[in-house]
């Protein structure tokens, strides 16, 4: 053997297999291990019936409706459920709904956007975005007795569901001005008495009596009760 090879010399004492053996997995390619996450699946409208409340907004056989009571029952015998009173907010619609306890239920996906109450147009009630003047249209039958309390310029939220507007919240308190009421005598006082009030808007409500033609009230729109002075 050569004297050049005889001096040769492995590192760490490996043998010259050993030494390839290394030397080739080093350029092997290695294994990565990739971790795939699983999809989310958001739910955002998984509820049960033990979420029912009063103004919850649920989807039941494609409709939307509102839960305007709800009754948690637990009989001797039996398994528990809720008994509810629901309105329906296409159709207006009232009806009674019992739903097992702990049951799946879906929240209707309906979104609240202020529109203005610009005008009305015969049956119509237009309502206006201030940013795209684009024009919503609610009928009579939609308003109901909302539209005693509704006034042109008045800021709303509008109720949309799929697209479309089912519903409309009026403020919960306005400002409306007395247009007809008896004149009230001297020396009345807040604790006084009341006497009943016409408002440019057609309501009538109950105002103390010291309360004059002209003035402007506060009036709760969810009670419709006078509140104050404006």
């Amino acid at each position: 053997m050569a004297a050049g090879a005889s001096s040769f010399k492995f590192p760490c004492n490996c043998s010259l297999s050993s030494s390839l053996s290394y030397s080739a997995n080093r350029f092997l390619p290695r294994q990565i291990k990739i971790a795939f996450r699983r999809p989310t699946l958001f739910k955002i409208y998984a509820i049960t019936s033990n979420d029912i409340k009063v103004g919850l907004n649920i989807e039941v056989d494609g409709s939307p409706w509102r839960v305007l009571e709800f009754l948690h029952v637990k009989p001797g015998k039996g398994a528990a459920f809720v008994r509810t009173t629901l309105k329906n907010y296409v159709t207006g619609n009232q009806v009674e709904k019992t739903f097992r306890a702990g049951s799946k239920i879906e929240e209707a996906d309906i979104f609240k956007e202020t529109k203005q109450f610009t005008y009305k147009d015969g049956a119509q009630y237009v309502f206006m975005d201030l940013t795209t003047y684009e024009e919503y249209r609610l009928n009579e039958a939609d308003v109901g007795d909302k539209s005693k309390w509704l006034k042109e310029g008045m800021d709303c939220n509008l109720l949309f569901w799929k697209g479309k507007v089912i519903d409309f919240e009026l403020p919960i308190t306005v400002k409306l001005k007395v247009v007809e009421v008896d004149p009230g005598l001297r020396g009345d006082t807040a604790q006084g008495g009341s006497k009943p009030a016409t408002l440019d808007t057609g309501a009538i409500v109950t105002v103390p009596l010291f309360i004059e033609n002209g003035e402007e009230i506060l009036v709760d729109t969810r009670t419709g009760q006078y509140m104050s002075r404006a």
